[in-house]
């Protein structure tokens, strides 16, 4: 008859939840998700919705809504520009590619046109830069994708202020009689 030994293992202890702990843990989950982390972010994924600043779909949002990705400290989202954006201020840093229409932005007071194709780039400035975006073609709406780094808001201590909500929103919530 064979005799069998049995080795009992014991569980590893929890790591303690202390903040070096959490910090150790959310580095090892950045660096799983740079490796492993989808490169795809589709468009039947997201949801344009109507927002304050205008018709909006966000493709990668800091890491809120989608967060299986590589590069969660990005905001990359799609602007349908109707007839005019909502205008707000911020301190600059987004790059945003326009992918069709043409129209125009006013930029601290400055017209600044822009078609299919462009690029536009938002300054850094101390104070922030005010700016509203109009579309030129009352057949068809504008449609561009904006690029934020969230490192670079948070090293500039960004702010958002709205200083007018788009006309659609305007119009949804005086129907809502807000």
């Amino acid at each position: 008859m064979a005799e069998s030994e049995r080795t009992r293992v014991r569980e590893r202890e929890p790591a303690a939840r202390n903040p070096y702990e959490l910090g150790m843990q959310r580095d090892s989950a950045y660096a799983d998700r740079q490796r492993t982390g989808r490169i795809v972010v589709r468009l039947e994924e997201t949801k344009q919705e109507l927002m304050r600043q205008g018709h909006l779909r966000f493709y990668l949002d800091a890491g809120r809504t989608i967060t299986d990705t590589p590069l969660q400290n990005w905001a990359v989202f799609t602007h349908e520009v109707r007839s005019v954006s909502g205008r707000h201020r911020h301190q600059g840093g987004l790059i945003i590619y326009v992918i069709d229409g043409k129209g125009y932005s006013v930029v601290d007071g400055e017209r600044v046109d822009w078609e299919k194709g462009d690029l536009l780039l938002l300054p850094l400035k101390p104070n922030g830069v005010e700016h509203q975006h109009f579309n030129v073609n009352p057949e068809k709406p504008a449609l561009w994708m904006a690029f934020i780094h969230q490192g670079v808001r948070e090293h500039v201590a960004s702010e958002m202020t709205q200083s007018e909500p788009s006309s659609e929103w305007k119009a949804r919530e005086e129907r809502a009689g807000r």
